[in-house]
């Protein structure tokens, strides 16, 4: 069985968005998480996680934050009808290859790419890391995304993603995803909701199991209080993937879960021995 060492976790820049967007609100507003004719007082901005797993096989990174574009055209980068809901920020050095490149790390070194979506956070720094030896994303996520106007397709665009059909796993809300090395260490699990075909990543450590649990919720307080996203494709399997969330939170051998955009989660290194 293969083994996982590390797990890095990167902040690859941060996105200012309406609260109704993270926390679904009821409210008049017909659309609160555009934020539109919304006060400024319901603006937050949260981070965009990227992750590094070392494994045995090799390196993993998980979603690729902002690309360099979106500091000097992010109008043009994100398309202007998403510019007018949610900003994003790129501070120097945030990227994912300048963060790479800091770790003495060359995108031809990472064993695979996964995204867990293709919403434009998650997304769009695919291109820095092109070069890596695979690019993942799941069959329903892909065809999702190509079929639909809410999705900005030129950020993949010229990247080679190879999508791959969900089987069955001992993991997920559906039992559903893929088994990364067919080692039993890393679980890309189909937890949809969010979006068609959101992945979630378990992680398996020496002692237990660590969840990246993508947009399934924003933050701890998803879970805990069982707050969907603002943004679902499908309702009722997105109340379903956050429970699942929340059921694996309290398993005995679940070590930590990380919402990609948890403001409480900063820049760390999950050490396989020392958790």
């Amino acid at each position: 069985m293969g083994n996982v060492s590390r797990i890095h976790i990167l902040h690859t820049g941060t996105v200012q968005i309406d609260r109704a967007l993270a926390y679904q609100e009821r409210t008049l507003h017909p659309l609160p998480f555009t934020g539109w004719l919304r006060p400024a007082s319901t603006r937050i901005t949260v981070p965009v996680s990227s992750y590094i797993i070392e494994h045995s096989e090799g390196l993993v990174l998980i979603d690729t934050g902002w690309h360099t574009d979106l500091r000097h055209n992010p109008r043009g980068h994100l398309g202007f009808l998403a510019s007018t809901m949610f900003q994003g920020s790129l501070p120097e050095g945030a990227a994912i290859h300048e963060q790479l490149a800091k770790l003495g790390v060359s995108e031809r070194e990472l064993k695979a790419v996964v995204l867990t979506h293709l919403h434009a956070d998650h997304v769009s720094g695919v291109k820095h890391v092109s070069g890596a030896e695979r690019i993942l994303v799941s069959e329903r996520e892909l065809h999702a995304a190509e079929r639909s106007p809410s999705y900005t397709k030129s950020m993949w665009e010229g990247a080679v993603l190879e999508s791959f059909r969900l089987e069955p796993i001992p993991f997920g809300p559906f039992r559903l995803g893929l088994d990364l090395f067919g080692d039993e260490s890393i679980y890309l699990v189909h937890t949809p909701g969010h979006s068609k075909g959101q992945l979630s990543i378990l992680v398996k450590l020496k002692d237990g199991w660590v969840l990246l649990a993508s947009d399934v919720g924003y933050s701890t307080r998803s879970w805990s209080e069982m707050i969907l996203p603002g943004v679902m494709d499908n309702r009722t399997e997105a109340a379903r993937s956050l429970e699942w969330v929340r059921q694996f939170a309290a398993r005995p051998d679940c070590l930590g879960v990380y919402a990609n955009h948890d403001p409480n989660v900063l820049p760390t290194i999950i050490e396989a021995e020392a958790i």
